[in-house]
């Protein structure tokens, strides 16, 4: 007797409960719910079921269905896209002319974090991490950088390369990065400055 009074919820049809009463669906029609008493028969009630169904023929209900599963590989790409996106908004600063005393392109770049309270880009963090690796060997090893190279020669050229990182790199180079390296969080700055709205 129940199996003939539910209807597929996948069909987009109600449930009925066995109780004598009409209720309002939501295509502003009444139906008939059957009574769950000895005197139906159950050819009264697939006639009720296909009553049922004519009526509704013509409605078409469609469940929101997602159109692909978000894999991590997804996740992670999206996080790119937005982590560049981000990049791309905060502007390059126009003053400077600071002298930041420095031994090493990571210790430039974590004083030009503070001293300006912006995020390096992740690349250029691993640009400065690269550049300091390069002299691993050679004879100017332990020598002061900025006794190399002049300081503001060296903040210079890591807004140059800050700026190429935020404006023109690819969501999806960085995302393939990401996905070679597991601790790539250690080379994303936690620095957030207040963007200017666009007004």
């Amino acid at each position: 007797m129940w199996a003939a009074m539910v209807l597929k919820l996948a069909a987009g049809l109600q449930v009925y409960r066995p109780h004598t009463m009409k209720r309002a669906a939501p295509w502003d029609e009444q139906v008939d719910v059957i009574s769950s008493d000895d005197s139906s028969s159950p050819d009264m009630e697939m006639e009720s079921v296909n009553e049922c169904d004519s009526k509704q023929s013509d409605t078409n209900i469609t469940f929101d269905q997602p159109d692909k599963e978000i894999t991590p590989e997804g996740a992670l790409a999206r996080r790119a896209e937005m982590y560049q996106d981000y990049m791309k908004q905060i502007p390059i600063p126009s003053n400077r002319g600071s002298v930041i005393p420095f031994t090493s392109w990571t210790g430039l770049g974590k004083s030009i974090k503070q001293l300006y309270g912006q995020p390096l880009h992740y690349l250029t963090n691993l640009l400065l991490k690269q550049w300091d690796q390069l002299r691993i060997g050679s004879e100017e090893e332990y020598r002061p950088l900025d006794t190399i190279i002049h300081p503001c020669k060296a903040e210079a050229t890591i807004w140059l390369v800050e700026e190429v990182h935020r404006q023109t790199s690819s969501h999806h180079h960085v995302a393939n990065l990401w996905l070679k390296d597991p601790m790539h969080h250690a080379s994303i700055d936690a620095i957030f400055p207040q963007l200017r709205s666009k007004s």
